[in-house]
């Protein structure tokens, strides 16, 4: 392949995974996709994945181009994600692709998924269509990481939301907290919540905050699931959280009468073994893969923040740091005392963006991002 084709395809495909983010939060549990049909440097049609039961990005850009009257054939077809080649909610969108006879798919990242997994990519070759493979890999796998950790590790890609001072306080010794950060900063955090599977709390914080964790500051159809771990049961039933809409509670205490007033609230109770004397936070990530959870988007206080990291469950840190200082406080996670630097958790920095006044910044652990990218052959 010459050097023209590269940028042309890394070109194309990055203008597919602008399409595929379009529909970041209306997919699951199914990846964000995306599809474009090229000829001539011009896009003949394109599609993105619909919710769960819809159709599927290349079959969105195949009935757009045939209800404009536009023969695909001897096109390429850009997809960010492999062709499924199996029949789930829809059939297999790889037969659509050969019956449509371009003469090149180009595809972004193989499909994780056992029931794909490059059968998609054998039967285009099979077909005689010339594909190409790993085009901006890495950053399809931003666009679907939860996907991925679900189908290759069998828990869902989580992510710790923090707001903090500079001094790294998220709440003076009385426990106030609101707002140490800005309009701006929570408003951002909306987004994250909104492409999230399940919003995760502790019953700690419900207790003292009493929050909605809904999504307010951004435009959805699907609503995420509010999630409550609650060691004990405790947490009140006529709590603002118990809204309606769907929520979990994780628990290792058993109270079916309870249960079973929530149940009339559209709450599940889910009883899991403990672990030092709190919820098994593993087996409640296993839970949660098993329940088909690409994403997990927790804001909760220093106790539970510190008992996921500790328990190697975060995946990534989405803090948003306020320029204030405020002395004495509550620190952003409760860990216990290390032995040495070499029992520190490590995460690498991926972004900083201006939410004025404050700072977001993103940082992963590369050694979990690492661990996907060597199952995908990345």
């Amino acid at each position: 392949m010459n050097t023209g084709q590269v940028v042309d395809d890394e070109r194309w495909m990055r203008e597919a995974l602008r399409l595929a983010e379009s529909v970041m939060y209306i997919t699951a549990p199914n990846p964000r996709v995306a599809c474009l049909i090229v000829r001539g440097g011009q896009v003949l049609a394109s599609g993105a994945t619909q919710p769960a039961g819809g159709p599927h990005a290349e079959v969105v850009a195949l009935r757009q181009a045939a209800g404009q009257g536009v023969d695909v054939a001897g096109a390429t077809v850009y997809v960010t994600l492999e062709p499924c080649s199996h029949f789930g909610r829809t059939p297999p969108c790889v037969d659509a692709l050969i019956a449509a006879r371009p003469a090149r798919v180009v595809i972004a990242m193989s499909d994780p998924n056992p029931l794909v997994a490059g059968q998609g990519i054998a039967r285009l070759k099979a077909a005689g269509i010339a594909v190409a493979t790993g085009v901006c890999a890495q950053e399809a796998l931003s666009v679907n990481p939860g996907f991925v950790a679900r189908m290759t590790r069998k828990t869902p890609w989580l992510w710790l939301k923090l707001a903090a001072s500079l001094d790294g306080r998220i709440a003076l010794p009385d426990g106030q907290s609101q707002w140490i950060t800005g309009p701006a900063a929570r408003a951002d955090g909306h987004h994250w919540r909104a492409r999230s599977c399940v919003v995760l709390t502790g019953s700690g914080t419900v207790m003292a905050d009493n929050p909605q964790l809904n999504v307010r500051h951004v435009e959805t159809t699907r609503t995420p699931i509010k999630a409550i771990v609650d060691t004990r049961f405790e947490v009140d039933e006529n709590a603002r959280i118990f809204d309606g809409t769907s929520a979990w509670i994780f628990t290792c205490a058993s109270n079916p009468e309870k249960a079973s007033r929530l149940a009339g609230k559209n709450v599940r109770v889910v009883q899991l073994p403990s672990a030092g004397g709190r919820v098994d936070l593993q087996a409640m990530l296993r839970w949660l893969g098993e329940h088909d959870v690409n994403e997990v988007h927790v804001e909760a206080g220093a106790k539970l923040s510190g008992a996921l990291l500790q328990a190697q469950c975060v995946d990534e840190l989405l803090l948003y740091m306020a320029p204030v200082l405020l002395g004495e406080g509550m620190g952003m996670v409760r860990m216990g005392t290390l032995q040495s630097l070499a029992q520190a958790q490590r995460f690498e920095f991926l972004d900083t963006k201006n939410v004025s006044p404050d700072l977001r910044i993103r940082a992963r652990h590369m050694d979990r991002w690492n661990a996907l990218l060597h199952v995908l052959r990345l």
